[in-house]
């Protein structure tokens, strides 16, 4: 029996290899061009970080989403809401660091 993970790996690393083969120009312009599809605003924002080497907005793009903020400082990532199916497509990316449902913190 397959898995999830073992069915959407292979996918996911192709598309990730074409983003990869992208001249470095093409992935830096996605920053400006929001992506065609967002969220709903019911859907849960999550925050993306990715490895420096990659572009956050090229990723987010990768998936179908618009991100309503693009780390490229202390988090290298983005912001956006996402459907339970761009979530897998995220966790299985090769580059993908950590994807978490974004809330409140508090100290104490």
């Amino acid at each position: 029996m397959r898995t999830r993970l073992s069915r959407t790996l292979p996918a996911a690393v192709a598309v990730l290899a074409a983003f990869a083969a992208l001249p470095a120009s093409a992935a830096t312009a996605v920053t400006g061009e929001p992506a065609p599809y967002a969220a709903p605003a019911d859907h849960p924002t999550y925050i993306v970080t990715v490895r420096k080497d990659l572009d956050p907005a090229g990723v987010a793009q990768l998936v179908g989403v618009t991100p309503v903020h693009v780390f490229r400082s202390t988090l290298h990532g983005f912001a956006a809401p996402l459907s339970p199916g761009q979530v897998a497509a995220l966790h299985a990316l090769p580059g993908v660091e950590a994807v978490e449902q974004d809330g409140t913190a508090s100290a104490g």
